[in-house]
């Protein structure tokens, strides 16, 4: 099955794909534009593309494990996205996610690609 992880940001992007025959999970690069319609025209692309199968969003949830209006933000995206793709797509959260890729080494890959893997590892892990 492919899958891509999506770390949502108003201004950037950060995607990772993996395929879980393989089970190795890889940057896929970063949209930048603040536009929705672009932004979702991109991920279009990319999903039929990669024959993407299932979407992972981070949801990012406050440290006090409340919700906050960026979580908000995120649901009305992965709404939208849904209702778009008809694609399922699976919320996992974020916390710490950020700060995790900023400790990543040995990668050449944005600290958004970086977030989005860590997230889509973690869906995987979750699922063992």
């Amino acid at each position: 099955m492919n899958l891509l992880a999506i770390d949502y940001g108003t201004k950037r992007i950060g995607l990772a794909w993996c395929d879980t025959a393989v089970g190795v999970v890889l940057p896929y690069g970063v949209i930048q534009t603040s536009d929705f319609r672009l932004q979702t025209s991109e991920l279009f692309d990319l999903m039929k593309k990669e024959k993407i199968e299932q979407v992972v969003v981070g949801l990012p949830i406050g440290l006090d494990g409340k919700e906050n209006q960026n979580t908000k933000n995120v649901r009305k995206f992965v709404e939208k996205l849904k209702a778009e793709s008809g694609l399922p797509i699976v919320v996992v959260d974020e916390r710490f996610s950020s700060a995790a890729a900023d400790r990543m080494e040995g990668s050449a890959a944005s600290r958004d690609e970086k977030a989005a893997m860590i997230i889509l590892q973690s869906y995987l892990e979750s699922r063992k």
